[in-house]
């Protein structure tokens, strides 16, 4: 059965079943439910309504009074019984008594367009003629509205925007029964905010939006809007920050307030005009020394701009200008980092490249000689701002020589001598180059160095040194050097002489060229021999009758001799490497002229003349001895000029006699017999003592007989 229940076997002995039920009434409240109403029948303790549609059966138990039958359809007219059960059974069904489900409630679809109005459409109910809808704030504040319609849809306008609203909508029938209602919670669209404000931050290229709330909005939505481009932020507060904005660029900015009902219009646009982007297409000149151009792009949105000149010292300047080109003063040497920024009422623009400019390096402008020769200067200077490393250049005219060193001294050599050089001193960098602003100077070389042609000797004592003169204003000076020291002559010409050399010294002769540029390096040297020396003392004596002892003292540079006596009878010489000759065949009684040539190991000579020599006088010959009595001698010799001395030279006595003038004997009265005489008989000079070199002759005088015998002669006559 339907019921589900099983009924007793007739079979079985059980209770018998309830009474029938009648039907009081039956209603419909709901499109898919009738309501019965019934008295109770005693006994029952159950019932089991049915409602019956055509081929659809839907029955349903309930315990007592009233009892709905669900998951009817709408609109449907149904055909009700109901039966009464116990343990006995189920009885009969009552009498049926027709029902109609109202209508079904219409499906609403509510949207809010605006922030005051909400649209409600459905679609179209079954076997309805009309259809009513009311709306009222779900806070319970102001009055519902209320609106009747035969149509599928409903506008509400002079909502409060942003609030939740209950609407409530059913459909009814030809017999303006009510079908089931359909309620519907909407809130209105957000109102759009107001007083937006944008705050922007140049720093970061963002920007703070804010604005004053609106109500029933959950969260707002900015938009910033350039050209293409857009950028978003979202929040739930009442501020929003726009983050990445672009440099140079003006954005609209508005906010939209959103809800579940959906969004406001966006409220009027704020323009936002960012910081203008770094300037670009720097370019840094250096149009002339120590001027600085620096030139740029203009950038967008840019009012004016501002350039930074920092220097690698610390030192920073800046320029304020509407165009696009500044000017500096630099200096040398330095290192410039420059950076260049655009300027609006928003502020700086971002820092864009950081340029870095460096200025040649200064040039050395202190330089100087410390030293010049006649193919080498040296030339020192300070060290400059910004160089690494120095070329010195010289120019003659001719040629060039250059010069490279990190250091701040330069040898310039194989220079030509007597050579004025325009000299510069340039500064190196790698990132700049050469400073080629450099000024030069002039700086002369030494005077070249003379060469001597000729030295002559005018005199003993006197030399002229001849020179090639081939520089321009330059002094001369000549310098003769030996053991007995420095003589010096200057001239400007290409000769000078020299007095007081001595004689019989070797020198060397050298000469030296003097300019303001310096001096020269000296010439070759000469070398120069000097006379020797005549000796200073000389002395001649008569050795022997022809025989002549010549001496002298030493002269200098002297290394033979050559010893001369001359007379009318001829000379008389002597060649020696001693200091001393002996002369022979030399006359007596003769005046002789006496010279001596000193002859040096070269060959060089000097012609030396002292005081004549006088040879003695010629000793007396022919000397004889006679006997003049017991006591008495005559000694005779043959006639000679001149005063004659006697000498005799005993054991017993000496004794002498001198002549009477004119006399060519001389007599010795009481002298000893019986003794050996040695008889001198000598010439006497004029001056000085009597003469010692002639001839002795010994004698034996006896005591008997008239006359004197003549004893064994001794020694014959020899010369010294």
């Amino acid at each position: 059965n339907s019921g589900g229940r099983s009924l007793p076997s007739p079979s079985k002995k059980a209770k018998t079943a309830p009474e029938i039920p009648a039907i009081d009434q039956a209603y419909s409240k709901l499109s898919n439910s009738i309501t019965v109403e019934w008295a109770a029948v005693p006994g029952a303790t159950s019932y089991l309504l049915s409602a019956q549609d055509g081929e659809s059966f839907i029955e349903t138990i309930v315990i007592n009074s009233p009892g709905t039958v669900t998951g009817l359809k709408a609109a449907t007219l149904y055909k009700i019984t109901i039966r009464s059960i116990n343990s006995g059974g189920r009885s009969l069904p009552s009498p049926s008594k027709k029902a109609k489900t109202v209508l079904a409630a219409p499906i609403l679809s509510v949207s809010s367009p605006s922030y005051n109005s909400i649209v409600v459409s459905w679609g179209a109910v079954y076997m309805a003629v009309g259809f009513s809808v009311s709306i009222m704030r779900s806070d319970g504040l102001g009055s519902m509205m209320k609106e009747n319609t035969t149509h599928t849809s409903l506008v509400f306008t002079s909502l409060d925007p942003g609030t939740l609203y209950t609407i409530k909508a059913h459909a009814w029938n030809v017999n303006g029964i009510p079908g089931d209602d359909f309620t519907y919670n909407q809130i209105t669209s957000p109102h759009a905010p107001s007083d937006v404000q944008v705050a922007f931050d140049s720093g970061t290229l963002r920007a703070t939006v804010s604005w004053i709330p609106t109500e029933g909005t959950l969260n707002y939505s900015v938009t910033a809007s350039s050209g293409a481009s857009k950028l978003n932020c979202s929040t739930s507060s009442t501020s929003c920050t726009l983050s990445s904005l672009q440099c140079g660029s003006e954005y609209s900015v508005y906010v939209i307030a959103n809800n579940g009902a959906g969004s406001s219009k966006p409220t009027d646009a704020v323009s936002l005009k960012t910081v203008p982007c770094a300037p670009g297409s720097i370019t840094i000149e250096e149009d002339n020394p120590g001027k600085l151009s620096v030139s740029w792009s203009n950038a967008d949105l840019g009012d004016y701009y501002v350039v930074f000149v920092k220097s690698d010292d610390g030192l920073e300047v800046h320029c304020n200008t509407s165009h696009t080109q500044c000017h500096f003063q630099s200096d040398c040497g330095f290192t410039y980092f420059i950076s260049v920024f655009a300027y609006n009422k928003a502020g700086q623009s971002p820092l864009g490249d950081i340029f870095n400019y460096t200025t040649a390096p200064c040039c050395p402008s202190d330089f100087y000689p410390v030293f010049v020769s006649s193919d080498t200067v040296e030339i020192v200077w300070s060290p400059v701002r910004g160089a690494e490393m120095y070329e010195t250049k010289a120019v003659d005219g001719v040629g060039v020589v250059l010069c490279h060193d990190t250091a701040t001294i330069c040898i310039l050599s194989a220079l030509q001598c007597n050579t004025q050089y325009n000299i510069t001193v340039y500064s190196y960098s790698e990132i700049r180059d050469s400073n080629t602003s450099c000024e030069s100077k002039y700086v002369a070389t030494a005077p070249c160095s003379p060469e001597i042609k000729n030295v002559s000797q005018d005199d003993l004592s006197i030399i002229s040194v001849h020179w090639q003169a081939n520089n321009d204003e330059a002094i001369y000076t000549v310098t003769v050097r030996g053991e007995a020291g420095l003589w010096h002559c200057t001239s400007s010409g290409n000769s000078c002489s020299i007095t007081g050399l001595p004689c019989g010294s070797v020198f060397s002769i050298s000469a030296v060229a003097i300019t303001t540029a310096g001096q020269s390096l000296p010439s070759y040297s000469v070398p120069l021999e000097t006379a020797p020396c005549c000796p200073n003392d000389l002395t001649v004596t008569q050795v022997m009758q022809s025989i002549t002892n010549i001496s002298w003292s030493v002269g200098a540079g002297a290394k033979t001799y050559i010893t001369i006596l001359e007379s009318l009878k001829g000379p008389a010489k002597c060649h020696t490497l001693q200091n001393h000759c002996l002369l022979g065949c030399i006359t007596c009684g003769t005046n002789y002229t006496v010279s001596l040539k000193v002859i040096s190991e070269t060959g060089l000579a000097s012609y030396c003349t002292y005081q004549d020599y006088s040879s003695s006088a010629c000793c007396p010959s022919g000397v004889k001895l006679y006997r003049l009595g017991n006591n008495g001698i005559r000694i005779y010799w043959r006639a000679s000029a001149g005063l004659i001395s006697t000498d005799l030279y005993g054991s017993k006595g000496n004794f002498t006699c001198t002549p009477t003038s004119g006399l060519s004997y001389c007599d010795v009265t009481e002298i000893p017999c019986g003794d050996v005489y040695t008889v001198v008989v000598s010439p006497v000079p004029e001056k000085g003592s009597k003469l010692t070199l002639c001839p002795k002759k010994i004698y034996s005088v006896t005591c008997s007989g008239s006359s004197v015998g003549m004893g064994t002669r001794m020694l014959s006559a020899f010369h010294l």
